[in-house]
């Protein structure tokens, strides 16, 4: 069974190793939302009222905006080996 999830990015912070221009990622850090007066989030809300995710991103066509909400859908992955 899928779910869907609905979260907010709170966070970015880049982080740097080595010389100025070496190797470095981005971390994002979301929150499950909650905003009464939207009732697409009260329905989100009562299904995951809390929760967070935080995220390692290194691939930079890959970016997240702080302050704006995403889906995060979940899907099981088949066992290894099943076709």
């Amino acid at each position: 069974m899928a779910v869907r999830a609905k979260f907010t990015c709170t966070t970015e912070t880049t982080k740097r190793w080595g010389s100025a221009d070496s190797q470095s990622a981005r971390s994002y850090e979301f929150m499950a939302v909650y905003d009464q007066t939207i009732p697409e989030d009260q329905r989100y809300a009562k299904a995951s009222p809390s929760g967070s995710l935080t995220i390692q991103v290194d691939n930079p066509a890959v970016t997240f905006e702080p302050g704006q909400a995403y889906y995060l859908d979940f899907t099981p992955v088949a066992e290894a080996g099943a076709s």
